[in-house]
C-alpha cells in the first residue's frame, strides 16, 4: 500500500490519541487493527518485533508503539508526529478536568463524583494485578518474588527502586528460574545507527532539568528531577510506578492519597497512556505550591514540566538509545531479570491496591466506610464493563448519594 502523506499519517495519529482508550493493552490491540490489519503499513512479524523491543524499554510502551512506527515510515519527523499526537489529545483533556478538579473540589456535586470515584479506582488497580499476575506468575520463582515484592513494600516499606533492582538482581544471578528464553526483539543491524534525532531529544530532556536546576530552587525543579527519574523506573505499565510515585507525593506533601486516586480516576476516564496520571500529580503539586505565580498558572507550568519529563525520555530511547540497548537486551540471562522484574510489579501493583484502600475504606475515626465498600464490590462485579463506564457509574454512585 502507497504510504499516507504525512499530514494524513497526522491526522491518524491524532485520532488514534483521541479514541485510545482502556489500557496499554486496548492501545496495542487498536495500533494492530489499524496499522497491520486495516492499512497495511506494517506487517505482523515487524509489528510483533517492535512491541516486544517497546516493551523492554522503560516508559509507556503504547506511546513508544507509536513512536517507533513513526519513525519506521517517516523517519524522526514520523516519529515525533505520532509519538506527540497520541499523547496530545489525552494532556489536553486532562489539564481541563484539572483544573475543573481544583476549582471545583467544594461543590457537593463534584465531591459526591470523587466520593463514588475512588473504590472503583482500588478495584481496577486489583484487577490489574490479577490480570499480570495470570500472566507472570507461572512458576514458583515468579510467585516468590510476587510476594516478597508485596511485603517489603506493604511491609517493610522498602524503596520502590530497591525491590525493582533486588528483582533485576535476582533474575540475572539465577536466570533457569525465571525463564531465559528468545527475546522476541529485532536485531539491532535492523534498527540503523545513532541518528542526529537522538541527540536533540537527549538536549531537550537534559537541558531543561539542568536550567531549572540553576535557576529555580522551587517546585518546577523538585517536579522535573522526580519525573526524570520515574521515566527511568517506568518497567511493567504504568501501575507498576505508581506506588513509587503515591507513596513520595504525599511524603512530599505534594497531595494526598485521595487526590492521587482522584487523579487516577480522571486518567481512566481520559484517552492515552494512563501515566498521563503524573501530569495531574504535577498539576496539583504546583497548584499547592504556587510560589509567586498564581496557583493556575503555577499549576499549569508544573503539569508541563511533569508531562514533558515523562515522555521526551521515550523519544531517546527510540530514536538513540535503541540499537545499543537492544544488543543488550538479546542477552537471555538479562530476559530472565527482565521477566523477576515482571514479576516483583505483580506484588508492587497489589501494595499500592492496599495502600490506597486504606486510605478509602477506613475513615479518619477508623469507622468503616460502607458506601466505599458496596461500589468497590459492585465494581468488581462488573468488571467486564470496562474502565471507562466503571468510572462513570462510580462516580454517578457518588452524586446520587450526595442529593439523597
Amino acid at each position: 500500500m502507497k504510504p499516507p502523506t504525512l499530514a494524513s499519517f497526522a491526522l491518524f495519529w491524532l485520532k488514534i490519541g483521541c479514541i485510545s482508550f482502556g489500557g496499554p493493552a486496548a492501545h496495542i490491540a487498536l495500533m494492530h487493527r489499524e496499522v497491520v490489519e486495516r492499512l497495511g503499513w506494517l506487517d505482523e512479524k515487524r509489528f510483533s518485533h517492535a512491541l516486544g523491543f517497546c516493551m523492554l524499554l522503560p516508559g509507556p510502551e503504547a506511546q513508544q508503539l507509536a513512536t517507533y512506527i513513526g519513525w519506521r515510515m517517516y523517519g524522526a519527523m514520523g516519529g515525533v508526529v505520532s509519538g506527540i499526537l497520541f499523547v496530545l489529545p489525552s494532556a489536553i483533556l486532562l489539564w481541563v478536568l484539572s483544573l475543573l478538579y481544583v476549582l471545583g473540589g467544594n461543590v457537593p456535586a463534584v465531591a459526591g463524583f470523587f466520593d463514588g470515584l475512588q473504590p472503583v479506582i482500588v478495584a481496577l488497580i486489583l484487577m490489574a494485578a490479577i490480570r499480570m499476575g495470570r500472566r507472570s506468575l507461572t512458576s514458583p520463582a515468579p510467585l516468590c518474588t510476587a510476594v516478597a515484592s508485596f511485603a517489603l513494600l506493604a511491609i517493610w516499606h522498602v524503596p520502590f527502586p530497591v525491590v525493582l533492582l533486588g528483582s533485576l538482581a535476582a533474575g540475572l544471578m539465577v536466570p533457569h528460574w525465571f525463564g531465559s528464553g528468545k527475546s522476541n526483539i529485532l536485531e539491532a543491524s535492523e534498527l540503523g545507527g545513532r541518528s542526529w534525532a537522538g541527540w536533540i531529544a537527549l538536549a531537550l530532556w537534559v537541558v531543561p532539568l539542568v536550567l531549572l536546576a540553576l535557576f529555580e530552587r522551587g517546585i518546577f525543579t523538585k517536579l522535573a528531577i522526580f519525573f526524570s527519574t520515574t521515566s527511568l523506573l517506568t518497567f511493567g505499565g504504568a501501575y507498576a510506578i505508581l506506588p513509587y510515585v503515591a507513596q513520595a507525593s504525599v511524603a512530599n506533601g505534594w497531595l494526598s492519597a485521595p487526590e492521587m486516586l482522584d487523579g487516577l480516576g480522571l486518567s481512566e476516564a481520559t484517552p492515552g497512556p494512563l501515566i498521563i496520571v503524573l501530569q495531574f500529580v504535577g498539576f496539583v503539586a504546583a497548584f499547592h505550591q504556587p510560589g509567586g505565580l498564581s496557583p493556575v498558572v503555577a499549576a499549569t507550568a508544573g503539569a508541563l514540566v511533569a508531562t514533558w519529563m515523562t515522555f521526551v525520555p521515550s523519544f531517546v530511547w527510540i530514536f538513540f538509545g535503541g540499537p545499543h540497548i537492544e544488543r543488550m537486551l538479546a542477552n537471555p540471562r538479562l530476559s530472565a531479570g527482565l521477566a523477576a522484574v515482571s514479576a516483583s510489579v505483580v506484588g508492587i501493583v497489589a501494595s499500592l491496591a492496599i495502600w490506597f484502600a486504606g486510605h478509602v475504606f477506613v475513615a479518619e475515626s477508623w469507622s468503616i466506610n460502607w458506601f466505599a465498600v458496596v461500589v468497590f464490590f459492585l465494581a468488581l462485579a462488573g468488571r467486564r464493563l470496562g474502565a471507562v463506564p466503571l468510572v462513570l457509574l462510580g462516580g454517578l454512585a457518588g452524586i446520587l448519594r450526595q442529593i439523597f
